[in-house]
């Protein structure tokens, strides 16, 4: 299972978390409109990939931050339609956020197939995520596409048992942000540890 901690800003919980041999992925938000918004990341990971998130940001910007901060992979988290998407094709790893509720036409998704390497179900907000609340997993049973996703929205210590029983061909990997957090960007890191260790049963 892939996991990602997402929304870091200080360097030394960068370094901590970079250190986890559970933790596969690590995000920074490249969106200003974030509370957990980072200028620049110039950290160096040992272990982890780095992941840039953008929320509708244009084309030229995403290519020139990626490369300053050495992105291993980019996630888009806004609007971006699939011709948007196949720009980055072959350049980087590329997840494409949506935000789910029980009215989600999963349908929709068929044109990123090929063109995305993941998906990112989040729960539906008016404003790209970062709402802190779980949405039901349940409708994710209409999801019958190849592409793998990853979950994301207010997943929390209290998920670990639906995680553990969570089950479906595509589900890759799970997403850690405000759950995890004294405040926004500033992470909880022996919570983050607990949550690991009991996910893993050590």
């Amino acid at each position: 299972m892939i996991v990602k901690v997402c929304g870091l800003k200080f360097e030394n919980q960068i370094e901590e978390l970079d250190q986890s041999k559970h933790i596969d992925w690590l995000g920074f938000i490249f969106y200003k409109a974030s509370k957990r918004y980072i200028e620049s990341s110039s950290f160096n990971l040992k272990s982890s990939k780095k992941v840039g998130v953008f929320v509708n940001e244009e084309l030229e910007s995403i290519l020139k931050i990626a490369e300053e901060n050495k992105l291993d992979i980019l996630q888009l988290h806004g609007d971006e339609t699939v011709e948007f998407c196949r720009a980055f094709k072959s350049k980087y790893v590329l997840i494409k956020a949506f935000g789910i509720d029980e009215e989600f036409d999963f349908k929709r998704l068929a044109v990123y197939e090929g063109e995305v390497d993941y998906f990112l179900f989040d729960t539906k907000t008016k404003d790209y995520g970062g709402s802190g609340n779980l949405f039901n997993w349940s409708v994710l049973e209409k999801y019958n596409l190849s592409t793998p996703f990853l979950l994301s929205g207010g997943i929390s210590m209290e998920s670990l048992n639906a995680i553990k029983k969570f089950q479906h061909k595509s589900f890759m990997g799970i997403d850690l942000n405000s759950k995890f957090e004294n405040n926004p960007g500033d992470k909880n890191i022996e919570l983050v540890k607990t949550f690991l260790k009991q996910l893993n049963d050590e």
